[in-house]
Parts: C-alpha cells; sequence; structure tokens
C-alpha cells in the first residue's frame, strides 16, 4: 500500500511524503529543518527514514532543508542538473548538498528509487529549471505538478495519467490584480513562467481528467492572492461546466499552507 501526506504547500514551505512499507521519499524539502523533524515525527517517521528527496525546483520554498538532510542524514537528492547548480547558489540553503548525495536527473529518464519508479517532466516556472514528476507503484500513479508558469502539452499529458493529482491553484486573478503586491510582482505571477490560477488549473482539470482520476490536491495556495474555499468553489464551478461531479467522479481537496494533511491511502 501508497500512503501520502503533505506536510506543507505554499510560499511558507513545500514538502510532500509518499511511501511503501519499504521505501519513503518526499518531494522537495522546503520547510525548516525543525519543522520538517517534527511533522515527519507526528506522521510516524524518522527524518532517517527518508529514502531520497525529489526537488521540482530551486526556489528557497522548495529546498530549505535539502542540504541537511544530505549532509546529516546521508539522503540523497535527485533533481536536474540545472536545479542542483540552482541549490548550490541559493544563499537561503545554508549546508548544500553534498557531492555523493546529489543524483542528477533528466527530463523523460525514467528513474527507481525503492519501490518506486519516477519520471520527471518539464514545468515552465522563473526558476534555474523545473519539474513535475510522475510516480509510479503497485499499479498507482501519482502526478505532482507545483509553480506552473503555462499548461503545456506534456503537462496535459501527465495530468491525464494520474491516478493520484497534486496540482497547483495559486491564486483568483482578480484578488491578485487588485491586492497589495507591487505590479512587477504582479507581472511575474501572471507571466507565463509564473504561477497557474484557479480558473486555469480548473480548465486543466475539466479538459484532461481521465476517468481512472481518484483524487486531487490543489497545492501552492497565495496567502495574499487565494482562499482556500475561493480555490475549491472556482475549481468545482468549471468542473461542473464540463459534466464533472467532485465527490462523485473524484474527490477534490485543498492542502494547507502551513499545517500536515491527513495520510492518504492510495
Amino acid at each position: 500500500m501508497i500512503k501520502f501526506i503533505c506536510l506543507g504547500s505554499g510560499s511558507s514551505g513545500n514538502c510532500y511524503v509518499l511511501w511503501t512499507e519499504q521505501t519513503t521519499i518526499l518531494v522537495d524539502a522546503g520547510l525548516g529543518i525543525r519543522s520538517l523533524k517534527r511533522s515527519l515525527l507526528e506522521a510516524g517517521h524518522d527524518v532517517a527514514d527518508i529514502d531520497a528527496i525529489l526537488v521540482t525546483h530551486d526556489h528557497a520554498d522548495h529546498i530549505k532543508a535539502v542540504g541537511y538532510m544530505s549532509k546529516d542524514y546521508d539522503v540523497p537528492v535527485y533533481a536536474t542538473e540545472l536545479v542542483h547548480e540552482g541549490i548550490n547558489s541559493n544563499y537561503s540553503v545554508g549546508i548544500k548538498v553534498r557531492p555523493e548525495k546529489k543524483h542528477v536527473i533528466e527530463k523523460g529518464v525514467r528513474f527507481s528509487v525503492g519501490d518506486f519508479q519516477v519520471t520527471p517532466f518539464g514545468v515552465p516556472h522563473d526558476s534555474n529549471d523545473c519539474v513535475g514528476y510522475r510516480i509510479e507503484a503497485e499499479g498507482i500513479t501519482f502526478v505532482i505538478l507545483t509553480d506552473v508558469g503555462h499548461v503545456t502539452t506534456e503537462i496535459q499529458k501527465e495530468v491525464s495519467r494520474a491516478h493520484y493529482l497534486v496540482v497547483e491553484a495559486n491564486h483568483d486573478v482578480d484578488m491578485l490584480k487588485i491586492g497589495p503586491y507591487p505590479a512587477y510582482l504582479k507581472g511575474r505571477i501572471l507571466s507565463d513562467r509564473g504561477h497557474m490560477s484557479n480558473a486555469t488549473c480548473g480548465q486543466l482539470l475539466a479538459e484532461h481528467a481521465s476517468q481512472h482520476l481518484r483524487h486531487v490536491w490543489l497545492c501552492h495556495l497565495s496567502e495574499e492572492n487565494n482562499h482556500p474555499e475561493l480555490a475549491r468553489k472556482t475549481v468545482e464551478g468549471i468542473l461542473h461546466g464540463y459534466g464533472i461531479v467532485p465527490g462523485k467522479d473524484f474527490e477534490l481537496e485543498v492542502l494547507r499552507r502551513r499545517n500536515a494533511s491527513e495520510i492518504y491511502e492510495l
């Protein structure tokens, strides 16, 4: 059996955990190490249980603890070459990834971590590089897709493959436009290398979710430019327009920014 928990999702820090009886992996480690260790313990894991960290990109809210974990707990860190370069140059990562724990991956090239088969795929974002992950085990396909500047054909295909999907619904466009952010930051978020809105997320799901999709979690919500209920209702409204009923066709939930989710059995 595969289990999943989100330890945090948003600009305050991102970390997702998948495990079987034999293998435990993190996708991103953007929490402070103390918070990460505490949340893992509350979920029944010690940080020493972690077999690998898969990094999506090199922004601080996704990599804060990777160097510490590679150094003190011998955890291998998987990322593209460009993401590894970004980690090395990011001032927020005080302890860098140990060279012997650096694993370079390539988009579209599958690799194994214990029980899991992992395929990274490209995601447009304003970082050195950015990937999503298709993670497969026990006949189940789990896809994580965060920090999405715009939807590509490759992203559409990955969504259509998923039984379980973590997908960004970062902002409400109207909230962002009238909100307190300076113009340059609004422009960055709305650009094709920024973040995906609630409406774009809903459209992506409506057009590309398959009949075998079982559960969707909306992730990386903005604290200033979104609200969990607004994100859920916006996505639900678009899905209803296509005859898709969340709770019947698949489950739809919103992940919290600073608190761990429940543990899900996939």
